[in-house]
């Protein structure tokens, strides 16, 4: 058990690294660079030249300017689209010949200039927002699928029994867990839902974009999502979070309830994507779990409990496009 008890730690450690990793992707495109929020500088033309300035200790003389160098156009002019027939070679803000560029920001799509710099051969690495749900899904359900499924391996070698897991000897069994971990889900989704309106009523910041980059385009990605990848990761979650951490973990060293706060800590702090008040709310959520998870004795009951909450946030928020919370 000792040894089982090192691994659950090695592997909550892996865990939480990654959940850093993707924090930081997220955070990358929800805050675009500097130059794409404050706007590009404003377009230059030809008639943006040197009379735009005159010389130190020299008053600007409109008339003598037209003369020299024909009639100054205004701003709305240099705006305006070309006429047919007209040249359009201003220089854009980076001194490229092009049409004017958006102030917009780089993830605006259509709306950026496709010019020069996009054949620049620089490349950025994939951003969360360059990847389709497919593939975040996939991805999600591998890594998650491989941190699961060194731990059952880690259990199985070194003979954790079930009893301590919940996979056995619980309180609730068989079809009755399902049930409990039904109505304990559709419960703990009613609270997150009240968690988040306080949240946004505090003005405290609580992001969805992972969950809106997971939602998916069509009624396949629907069925992957509910039938695979969300079944994965409350299979994974719980039985790292809950079974591992609090069941085996309080069979050796005693104390559940204190081993039920420290893994709920490192719960929300791997659901870092979602902001403080994310954070805060999934810690929360973890904590109650483990109590279902302790007070049952059952890992069936959070495991199906957490597929609800997960399934409900997706259903609602992102299919029925309710807002978040689903009464606001």
């Amino acid at each position: 058990m000792p040894a089982f008890v090192g691994a659950t730690a090695l592997v909550l450690t892996g865990f939480l690294v990654l959940a850093r990793l993707s924090q930081r992707v997220v955070d990358d495109v929800d805050d675009p660079p500097a130059a794409a929020s404050t706007g590009e500088a404003r377009n230059v033309s030809p008639a943006d030249g040197p009379h735009d300035a005159p010389p130190a200790g020299e008053k600007h003389n409109p008339v003598r300017a037209e003369k020299e160098h024909g009639p100054v156009p205004t701003e709305e002019a240099r705006d305006a689209p070309p006429a047919d027939g007209e040249r359009t070679d201003r220089l854009s803000a980076d001194g490229a010949p092009g049409h004017a560029r958006s102030g917009r920001g780089r993830f605006d799509g259509p709306g950026v200039d496709a010019g020069p710099a996009a054949a620049s051969p620089v490349r950025e690495p994939p951003s969360m927002e360059s990847l389709s749900p497919a593939a975040l899904l996939a991805n999600v359900a591998l890594t998650q699928g491989l941190f699961g499924g060194v731990l059952a391996a880690a259990a199985w070698f070194f003979q954790v029994p079930g009893v301590a897991l919940g996979l056995s000897g619980g309180r609730v069994e068989g079809v009755a867990a399902v049930g409990v971990g039904l109505a304990f889900g559709a419960v703990l989704w009613v609270g997150n839902e009240l968690a988040g309106a306080l949240a946004d009523a505090a003005g405290a910041a609580y992001d969805e974009g992972l969950r809106r980059a997971l939602a998916p385009t069509d009624a396949r990605g629907w069925a992957v999502l509910l039938g695979g990848v969300l079944p994965v990761i409350a299979l994974v979650e719980e039985f790292l979070f809950r079974a591992a951490a609090v069941g085996a973990a309080s069979s050796l060293a005693g104390g559940a309830w204190a081993l039920a706060a420290v893994s709920s800590l490192a719960f929300a702090l791997g659901h870092g994507a979602q902001g403080r008040a994310g954070v805060a709310v999934t810690g929360a959520l973890g904590f109650v779990l483990a109590a279902g998870f302790i007070l049952s004795g059952s890992f069936l009951v959070v495991v199906v409990a957490h597929y609800v909450v997960n399934a409900l946030e997706f259903l609602v928020h992102e299919w029925l496009s309710l807002p978040d919370p689903v009464w606001s």
